[in-house]
């Protein structure tokens, strides 16, 4: 794929980017900034190449209706606070607001145009409604640079059509994505453990399926745990449990054993009467009450994990412990958390709920080799799935080449 350095000079082009700046709030208030951070070193590059620079990017589920709440304007705010300059905000995505900000531009300036999935174009599955939305982000530039990894594995409109009418490019962190997940996958250093919490088996089917045949230690904590803990004949009381998963998490346990993976299941558990930060007891994770909910792996779980960890020299870890929003069942997690800034190699944070969940217990984005702002599009790479978001980049430079 080509990269913003192989666009050439970049002075007084308008430049459309596509960055992924969907976090959290509370109100108008960011919860979460770790997003917009990801995406200033592309923005601030472009900028400061003289590119008039649109950032274009989705907050939420609108339903391709206008809603204040889903407003990108805080997220303006925030990203012109990192930049330390004036950021633009259009009102509307390709309206008259958009148009005339455009025009008005200078070189090196920076808009954030009004959230995409205002838009029904954005998420139509109908190619033509799609695509005429995209003709109407192209109007506005003269070159997409592909930055929010976060959606890349949707076929939308600023994501995937926008590639086919605009010379494209990935931004930095998109690229920084896909080298670090392509050394998840492709001849990873050994020792190589995969760490998978969170609340569902079903969530990381196709991640599991993948990763068995690459990794040296599979490691299971979450609610997820509990499946496989029930699989194996044990009491699980009233915790999480998948009862339709249980014949694949059985399926799982043998396929790893024939491999000769090490699957690691918690020792013990952290339960709960109720799901509550109260009255927390840890048991052997073979002997939960019928009357507990399991909340966290255990303190001796977590020792184990954390040995395996730092022992190893590639680590991805996607999915909590336990309920680490709650004091009584954090341990887990931030054991976990703790022992990979400790790994002598690379150790990957897979977005989402694990990443919430460093920065909410007190570890900063650089005590991590990386920090995934993927989520889904992490997970469906590490499944093996095409992503359109970079497969149309491939083939249009492909195209292009030819």
């Amino acid at each position: 794929m080509k990269t913003v350095s192989d666009l050439g000079d970049l002075r007084g082009k308008r430049v459309l980017v596509r960055s992924d700046l969907n976090v959290p709030l509370d109100g108008t208030t960011i919860t979460d900034d770790g997003r917009v951070r990801a995406s200033v070193p592309t923005i601030k590059l472009l900028a400061d190449a003289g590119a008039r620079v649109l950032v274009t990017a989705h907050l939420g589920r609108p339903g391709g209706v206008a809603n204040h709440d889903y407003s990108l304007a805080p997220v303006a705010e925030r990203l012109a606070e990192l930049l330390g300059v004036p950021v633009l905000f259009a009102g509307d995505t390709v309206g008259p607001q958009a148009h005339r900000i455009v025009s008005a531009m200078q070189d090196g300036q920076v808009a954030v145009l009004e959230n995409v999935r205002f838009n029904p174009g954005e998420t139509s599955k109908d190619d033509a409604v799609r695509g005429a939305f995209a003709d109407e982000l192209a109007a506005l530039a003269d070159v997409f640079v592909s930055d929010g990894f976060g959606v890349v594995h949707r076929k939308q409109a600023s994501v995937y059509d926008i590639a086919t009418r605009l010379p494209a490019a990935v931004g930095g962190l998109v690229e920084a994505e896909v080298m670090v997940l392509k050394r998840l996958t492709e001849n990873p250093e050994r020792p190589y453990a995969v760490v998978l919490g969170g609340s569902k088996v079903s969530d990381k089917l196709g991640v599991i399926d993948n990763l068995l045949d690459k990794a040296d230690s599979l490691l299971i904590g979450g609610g997820m745990v509990f499946t496989f803990l029930k699989a194996q004949g044990h009491e699980v009381g009233k915790s999480l449990l998948e009862e339709d998963q249980l014949d694949i998490a059985r399926g799982y346990i043998e396929r790893a054993a024939a491999q000769g993976v090490d699957l690691v299941l918690p020792t013990d558990i952290v339960v709960a009467p109720e799901f509550a930060d109260a009255n927390a007891s840890t048991v052997a994770a073979d002997a939960i009450p019928a009357d507990q909910l399991g909340l966290d792996i255990g303190p001796e779980s977590a020792a184990r994990f954390a040995e395996i960890i730092k022992a190893s020299r590639t680590v991805f870890w996607n999915g909590p412990m336990g309920v680490f929003e709650m004091a009584s069942f954090a341990a887990g997690t931030k054991t976990v958390a703790q022992a990979l800034t400790e790994v002598d190699g690379l150790s990957v944070v897979g977005g989402g709920d694990s990443a919430a969940a460093v920065r909410l217990l007190g570890f900063a984005d650089d005590d991590f080799g990386h920090i995934s702002t993927g989520g889904g599009a992490s997970l469906e790479y590490l499944e093996g799935k095409t992503l359109p978001g970079l497969s149309i980049l491939d083939q249009q430079n492909s195209e292009g080449s030819a």
